[in-house]
């Protein structure tokens, strides 16, 4: 995942494509920048379709369907304030990916029933991105796949690659990450670095 001040970077469509290829079908790239121009988060995404397809990873763009639309993404990431999951899900068509992000277990329960594909759950664990905020932790986590109703749920907040490993051994699908990515001296490494703590737990289930 991205925000703001990483797409603002000097060369990050570069480092995006570096880690496209580093993690290939096993990741995916998600646009989110709340204050970036939208012609400059359709430019980017425009930049980076061609090698998300060819490195089989995906591309999702945050609650923008319309940049979806045009850049002809993978799917869209929906927050609390953006269009509810079934009429984005109108709008991209049946082939498209629809997330939504929620903080607590009890908004987990009704994702699917909405339309979600998967959910994001955070914040995990303390954050440089949500200062002040407590994480919910990995308890929380649990009882929300308790009550995903078979619903990918993939941890966000605080997960660096030493984390991973515990998040998919209490059930999640995966991680998602910030800053443990971007702020990495190579954010290749770092991609594989988390794939590892997730493959590692599910060949030992």
């Amino acid at each position: 995942m991205t925000d703001d001040e990483v797409l603002g970077r000097p060369g990050w469509t570069a480092s995006a494509v570096h880690v496209l290829e580093a993690g290939g079908a096993e990741i995916a790239i998600h646009i989110r920048g709340p204050a970036t121009e939208s012609r400059t988060l359709l430019a980017l995404a425009a930049a980076l379709a061609p090698h998300a397809r060819r490195t089989g990873a995906s591309l999702f763009v945050n609650d923008r369907v319309d940049i979806a639309l045009v850049a002809d993404l993978d799917g869209v990431q929906l927050g609390g304030g953006s269009l509810p999951p079934e009429r984005a899900r109108a709008l991209l068509g049946a082939r498209a990916w629809v997330g939504v992000s929620r903080h607590t277990a009890d908004g987990v329960a009704g994702a699917g029933s909405e339309g979600a594909d998967y959910v994001f759950l955070g914040t995990i664990f303390p954050t440089a991105s949500h200062p002040g905020v407590r994480g919910i932790g990995v308890a929380a986590l649990v009882e929300a796949l308790r009550r995903a109703k078979n619903v990918p749920v993939l941890g966000i907040g605080g997960v660096g690659p030493s984390e991973v490993a515990e998040l998919v051994a209490a059930g999640a699908y995966g991680v998602a990450a910030i800053r443990g990515i971007w702020d990495a001296p190579d954010p290749g490494v770092a991609v594989k670095k988390y794939l590892e703590g997730v493959g590692n737990r599910r060949e030992q289930k």
